[in-house]
Parts: C-alpha cells; sequence; structure tokens
C-alpha cells in the first residue's frame, strides 16, 4: 500500500531511449506503486510527442507490483487502440522473466502486449536518459493505486474478487486523505 518507501519497495530505475514515434524503457529493478506514477508521466508525455510504439525493456526488471501492472495495463488498453501495428499490440515486453510473464498472465492482461525475447534492434535515436523520481505525496500514490486496480478488475472480472478490498481500502483512505485537506484548508 502507498506509504513511506521502505528499503524493499525502492522505486525501479526508469531509463528511456527516445525515437521518432517509439520510445524504450527499461526497468531495472522492482516496479512498485512508488515508481508507477514517474512511469504514468513519463508515457502520459511520451503519447503527447506522438508515441506510437513503446517497448519495455524488462530484462533487468525483477518484479511488478499490481499498481504498476495496472498502469501499464491501462496504457496497453489505450494505446491499442490507437495502434497501426499488424496485429494490434503498441507495447512490446521485452524478456521478462517467468515471475512476470506468470503475473502478467494471472492477471489476464497478457493479450495487451506482445512478448519477445529475440534482440532488440533499435535505430540509432539519441542517448538513454535517467527519468529523476518526482516527489509525489501519498494522496496521488493512494489515487494512482486505486485507478491502477480498478484498470485491471475492468480488463479481466476474475480480479474482482482479487482487488474489491484493496480498493475498497484505497478509496477510504483517499477520502480520509482528501478530508484531512479539506479540514486544513477550513482551519487557515
Amino acid at each position: 500500500m502507498p506509504g513511506p518507501t521502505a528499503p524493499n519497495q525502492t522505486p525501479a530505475k526508469i531509463l528511456v531511449l527516445t525515437g521518432d514515434r517509439f520510445a524504450c524503457v527499461k526497468i531495472v529493478g522492482r516496479a512498485n506503486f512508488a515508481s508507477s506514477i514517474d512511469f504514468k508521466n513519463l508515457v502520459d508525455s511520451l503519447r503527447q510527442k506522438g508515441l506510437a510504439y513503446l517497448v519495455m525493456d524488462l530484462s533487468e526488471c525483477l518484479l511488478m507490483d499490481s499498481t504498476f501492472l495496472g498502469v501499464l495495463a491501462g496504457f496497453g488498453l489505450q494505446m491499442n487502440l490507437q495502434g497501426t501495428a499488424g496485429d494490434g499490440r503498441q507495447i512490446e515486453l521485452y524478456r521478462p522473466n517467468a515471475r512476470l510473464i506468470g503475473l502478467i498472465e494471472n492477471l489476464g492482461i497478457l493479450h495487451l502486449f506482445r512478448v519477445t525475447q529475440e534482440p532488440l534492434a533499435l535505430p540509432a535515436c539519441g542517448e538513454v536518459q535517467a527519468l529523476d523520481p518526482a516527489s509525489v505525496s501519498k494522496e496521488d500514490l493512494t489515487r494512482a493505486s486505486l485507478e491502477a486496480h480498478r484498470t485491471l478488475m475492468e480488463i479481466n472480472p476474475e480480479n474482482v474478487a482479487r482487488f474489491k478490498e484493496v480498493t475498497r481500502f484505497l478509496a477510504e483512505d483517499l477520502e480520509r486523505l482528501r478530508g484531512g485537506a479539506s479540514s486544513a484548508q477550513k482551519e487557515k
């Protein structure tokens, strides 16, 4: 759940290489709720610039939590609706480990992605840049986590049983956080 970042919840390192209408995003470490907002902001920005195809280099990604997977699945849905690739899938998962594939299959979202193990052949287009993690509030983390879990439930009805309590807790927590902000503003 969102909160202070503990050592095992250290955000993943996110590297990005952008081309004309594509981007390659490399995830190093554990992609969790703490890195989901940075990832979402990055992809939103790239999509505004005309991103048509996204390669997710997962060769060094150890694990993804459900929040990060929900954000990724949301982009899979959005980009596939606008896509032009032959099979309609606009996000390529490059070299995900067996554990990641198992999580993605278990959540019923694998159909949104193209999975490859072959070497990447990226055109020369610039240098790889590390994404600087943004400072986000507990409210922003909670909202992002709630949206991600709702997305997973919308994509696959089997996820409703998995995440019903999580989304209820997150919605209540978000309401408390908003109420606390409203109370503080009223006192001023």
